[in-house]
């Protein structure tokens, strides 16, 4: 098999197009081409009027070799590289050994039990939520009602934050193993399209992910894990000190103790008493970077026009997405972050009395809005002090929200005009705000530190050069955006995974700082998961 890394043909190229395009790039007759099969498409979307698509083909032809030594000064041609999964012990846990439990069922937590389920190691699942069909019924209960669950919601419950989202399975990590290869087979192995495998930016929505996870459920416990939803972990059991502190066990709400030497804390960026419990109980744990800001709506036919010309509702390209960054003149930088083509924005809380908000779309993508987080870059610099001063950072943006937007859960909202222009919004313009239970409007300058709104009005306007049209008097902006990742990170080896300075403890994910997304999260878990695997095998 050999790959063709870059072949590009036009957008409405019919389909034997691209089979001519491979006999003629690799100089061969028609009766030495075997098969293909597409491995990725993208485009380049920079010439509107001609947005060309460029494939990455596997290829199979008589005498590949021949054909490799004659086109061997050729970059973009070579072997197809081996991207299946293998697993890195076919060894069982020793006679005796207890259970690994895994902590959090959300995207990283879910591949971690998966990948040690397909090995024989039999995990353990803890889940503070419910599972997903129940979980659902609560978000959408709260969207309609005002009614918070807190441990049942957009941040809690099996699937986690991913499940609400826009299901982007594309990611900048590196993978030289191609791991995200094994996440995507497995999304479709549980249901996903096939196209998830080939489209340069895939995704699946939040109705297809439901069902989705429930098959990954289901292919756990038949392997032998165990998971048990609506339990929270109460405490981790250390012996020993300084350099020989060693887990041995966790403690439930409930009181009930089980024994672990390994311990995968897959918790997402929103479980801040759990941070609080792993530092009161000395884990390493240090302040990070992190993101705030508002979401952005404007119509997606709008989005759709800038970004693809007359070639805006073409089926292979979708609704357009986008990505801006400005660099502001105070030395922030303001950038879009997730952002939902053709969905809506969400209400993201996980605690009473607080207000957030995230983006949200479905396999369609066909709502009228495009939404997009934009948002200002701060560090620890920004709140000095305790290594979880973050947390009470972010606590404070998302009260202000919440008694901006009526102290009712309604989100603040401010027309993008009036914000640039420093003043309170009272009427909706051509854009309406997808938000439920429903958006607010006032001035948004109170909701954040006064660096991030002198950013952001100068960023709104430089935007536009970037995309024309995307200064929309009329669009909405919705407050506050404050979980673009965890404020925290939880260090860990960089061989064998584990804490700094807890041996048995595998931090992992979104919320221990080492991912941001569905797939670097998935990505992550598999790499845990073979860490625990070859600590357990010995």
């Amino acid at each position: 098999m050999l790959r063709i890394a870059e072949l590009k043909l036009p957008l409405d190229h019919p389909e034997p197009a691209l089979r001519q395009a491979v006999l003629s790039r690799l100089g061969i007759a028609e009766d030495e081409l075997i098969d293909f099969t597409v491995f990725k498409r993208s485009y380049d979307a920079r010439k509107r009027s001609a947005i060309v698509l460029i494939y990455a083909l596997d290829v199979q032809v008589k005498n590949e070799a021949q054909v490799l030594k004659r086109l061997q000064h050729d970059r973009q041609i070579g072997p197809a590289p081996d991207t299946g999964y293998k697993f890195v012990t076919a060894a069982r846990p020793a006679p005796g050994e207890p259970r690994p439990v895994v902590v959090g069922m959300g995207p990283c937590g879910l591949f971690v039990a998966l990948i040690l389920a397909q090995m024989g190691f039999n995990p353990i699942v803890l889940e503070r939520g419910k599972v997903v069909r129940e979980r659902t019924v609560d978000t959408f209960g709260f969207w309609r009602k005002r009614k918070l669950n807190t441990e049942s919601n957009v941040q809690f419950g099996e699937g986690g934050a991913g499940t609400f989202s826009d299901g982007k399975l594309y990611s900048q990590v590196k993978d030289p193993k191609h791991y995200g290869r094994k996440v995507l087979s497995e999304f479709v192995k549980s249901g996903a399209p096939e196209e998830i495998l080939y489209v340069s930016k895939p995704h699946i929505g939040t109705f297809r992910l439901v069902k989705m996870v429930e098959q990954m459920r289901a292919e756990i416990l038949s392997l032998g894990g165990e998971i048990r939803f609506e339990t929270r972990l109460e405490d981790v059991l250390v012996e020993g000190e300084g350099n020989s502190r060693q887990v041995v066990g966790v403690r439930l709400a409930s009181g009930e103790e089980i024994p672990t030497r390994h311990l995968v804390m897959a918790i997402g960026h929103s479980a801040r008493d759990t941070f609080q419990m792993l530092y009161d109980r000395g884990v390493y744990i240090e302040a990070k970077p992190f993101s705030i800001g508002f979401r952005v709506e404007h119509p997606q036919s709008l989005i759709d026009a800038c970004r693809f010309g007359p070639n805006a509702g073409n089926e292979i390209l979708g609704a357009a997405d986008y990505k801006i960054v400005h660099h502001a003149s105070n030395g922030r930088s303001v950038y879009s972050f997730c952002m939902c083509p053709g969905g809506t924005v969400v209400a993201a809380s996980s605690e009473e009395g607080r207000v957030v908000t995230n983006g949200m779309s479905q396999y369609s993508r066909n709502e009228r809005n495009a939404n997009s987080a934009i948002v200002v870059g701060i560090t620890p610099q920004d709140y000095p002090g305790h290594p979880l001063a973050g947390i009470a950072f972010q606590r404070e943006l998302e009260s202000r929200a919440f008694v901006l937007g009526g102290s009712n859960y309604d989100a603040p909202g401010q027309l993008m005009g009036d914000f640039v222009k420093g003043r309170a919004s009272t009427e909706f313009g051509a854009v309406i705000p997808s938000f439920k239970p429903a958006v607010h409007l006032t001035d948004l300058a109170p909701s954040l530190p006064d660096y991030a709104i002198v950013a952001m009005r100068e960023a709104f306007v430089a935007f536009d050069k970037q995309i024309k049209g995307y200064y929309k008097e009329d669009a909405v902006l919705t407050g506050v955006e404050t979980r673009t990742s965890s404020p925290i990170r939880i260090k860990r080896h960089d061989d064998n995974l584990q804490s700094l300075n807890t041996r048995g403890l595998y931090p992992a994910g979104e919320g221990a700082g080492y991912a941001g997304g569905i797939m670097s999260a998935a990505i992550d878990g598999i790499r845990v998961a073979e860490a625990v695997a070859l600590s357990m095998a010995g």
